[in-house]
């Protein structure tokens, strides 16, 4: 999902944002912006990722693309 000129800083959804998996619920924990995490290797290119907490105690980081792809196809679905 590329973006285009002037979106480059908004973001799928906000911290705090109530989400459901399959049905298993979750919150964004943090937004991992681009180039957020420092490394040696500058080859590495960093995309947004979602780090997302679920009620159980699983934890994820869910790539931007892939976050609006799910979205599309109804598997995630925003509730707040």
């Amino acid at each position: 999902m590329p973006k285009t000129k002037g979106e480059e800083n908004k973001t799928i959804c906000e911290v705090g944002t109530l989400i459901s998996d399959t049905g298993k619920l979750g919150v964004v924990t943090r937004i991992l912006k681009t180039g957020a995490l420092q490394t040696e290797f500058s080859l590495i290119k960093w995309r947004v990722n979602y780090e997302i907490c679920y009620l159980d105690g699983d934890i994820q980081i869910i790539g931007e693309g892939t976050l609006g792809k799910l979205i599309e196809q109804g598997i995630i679905v925003l509730l707040q």
